[in-house]
């Protein structure tokens, strides 16, 4: 057994400690050099022997049976005189062996999970930062405002739409570790984020190609799996909000924690099309009528349900009939937020070489008639919502001097640009909160709605009252 002594850093009394083993071939070695320098660059230093460290690092070799054995019996020590270990290399991809014989070890990885280490490092150990030498806040450096974030859960697709080329740019799916991505989401929820926003290129196939692969979380296992993902982000008592779902037959089952009010009543859903002709063009799922049973089930279920979607018109080969199709789909479906593309050509994408190639003109036109019709559907769906109290999460503050006001006073009246549930950061309606004093950014409230545009709302807060971070109703 070799362990890792990193001499006189281990000396700094006010960082966390860890204990590092590192076996194997010298590929482990560098993989044990990549773990440590990022452990060092957040600040973690490390001790001379188990009693010194907060916990201890074992990265293992299971190449032939002595490794193994090796490997196994350097678990044991570190459990023995230390308590707190995590494992990771070679052995670690048949966590299955090490969790039978040590059930109490914090977290198993595979090789080159250098990821999921850290990860599971700030689970057990979180860092201590240290605005004055850190370099880096905790939840990383961010563009989006404090109140929230987006969080990718995955790279890459499986699906092969004639018309998009994201899997030879981006490759197959690769689902990120769920024990990392509840951590990345805890940090960010620390930091002072209010509202996640959960995305991918296909979210809902989160964890298929990891085959649903465990991992620890929270002293439990947790699968890799859409569903147990949100059940997880469920807890953390802030508003969670779904993008770029494939409509799979098991997003049914998020509906549930949606009308619980568990996670924001909300999916955005990229249809593209509702024509089966022009479906099996795209190569898209082309069961139009059973899409709209389940559209008029999840809402059954969900009253307070927002669908979001796009749809791309002038595809080759859509004729007339399609387009009326997708009209009358349109009309059916009454989509609360609909966006729409005219189809463009891509280079090396299989749609590029289809017969039936659709004129600039004639997309202008179908672009024109479903976004018209798709306004008188959001102002019918919009209108609706006056008289009724909403929360939203206010995004900024705009003052604006009023003249009588300033004349006397020297006062600003304010107004809020804020969110409701069903609007995501800039893709879909704002509310417009009158009167707002005492409002900042990322404030949640509750406000009464007086006026609806086609894509907007407008609202008075109620009583000036902020309710901080909950569920939407």
């Amino acid at each position: 057994m070799h362990e890792h002594k990193q001499g006189n850093i281990s000396h700094n009394k006010t960082s966390q400690r860890i204990g590092f083993v590192s076996l194997g071939c010298v590929k482990a070695l560098v993989d044990s050099e990549r773990i440590l320098t990022q452990l060092r660059a957040e600040g973690y230093a490390f001790a001379d022997d188990y009693h010194q460290a907060d916990l201890v690092i074992v990265n293992t070799c299971g190449f032939l049976d002595s490794a193994r054995e090796e490997s196994l019996a350097a678990i044991a020590d570190a459990l023995e005189q230390n308590g707190r270990v995590i494992v990771t290399g070679c052995l670690g991809a048949r966590p299955e062996q090490i969790q039978a014989r040590y059930p109490k070890v914090l977290a198993i990885t595979g090789p080159q999970q250098y990821e999921t280490v850290i990860a599971a490092v700030h689970q057990a150990l979180p860092p201590q930062y240290q605005p004055y030498t850190h370099l880096v806040p905790g939840q990383g450096v961010r563009l989006t405002p404090r109140h929230y974030a987006y969080l990718k859960i995955a790279e890459g697709c499986n699906n092969r739409c004639s018309f998009c080329i994201i899997p030879q740019l981006r490759g197959r799916l690769v689902s990120r570790p769920v024990d990392q991505v509840l951590q990345e989401a805890e940090n960010l929820v620390r930091s002072g984020v209010k509202e996640l926003m959960v995305i991918s290129q296909d979210t809902g196939a989160y964890g298929v190609d990891v085959k649903y692969q465990q991992a620890w979380w929270q002293h439990k296992k947790i699968a890799t799996r859409f569903l147990d993902l949100c059940t997880e982000l469920s807890q953390l008592n802030i508003w969670i909000r779904l993008h770029y779902i494939y409509p799979y037959p098991h997003i049914d089952r998020v509906i549930p924690l949606m009308a619980e009010g568990k996670i924001l009543p909300y999916l955005d859903i990229p249809f593209q099309h509702a024509s089966p002709p022009v479906l099996k063009a795209m190569r898209r799922p082309a069961a139009e009528q059973q899409t709209l049973a389940r559209i008029q089930q999840w809402r059954k279920d969900c009253p307070q349900l927002t669908i979001r979607s796009t749809f791309i018109v002038g595809f080759p080969g859509e004729t007339e009939e399609d387009f009326q199709y997708l009209l009358n789909w349109l009309e059916t479906a009454k989509l609360d937020r609909v966006g729409c593309f005219r189809y463009e050509n891509v280079a090396e994408a299989r749609s590029a070489t289809l017969k039936g190639q659709i004129d600039a003109a004639t997309k202008d036109r179908r672009w024109h008639q479903l976004m018209q019709l798709q306004q008188q559907i959001s102002e019918d769906i919009q209108r609706k919502k006056i008289g009724k109290r909403l929360k939203v999460i206010v995004d900024a503050v705009d003052q604006v001097p009023s003249d009588s006001e300033t004349n006397h006073s020297g006062t600003h009246q304010s107004t809020a640009i804020a969110r409701s549930a069903a609007d995501a950061p800039d893709i879909d309606g704002l509310v417009y909160v009158q009167e707002a004093r005492h409002i900042r950014p990322g404030d949640l409230i509750e406000v009464d709605i007086v006026d609806a545009q086609q894509y907007d709302l407008i609202a008075t807060p109620v009583n000036h009252h902020i309710i901080g971070t909950d569920h939407a109703s």
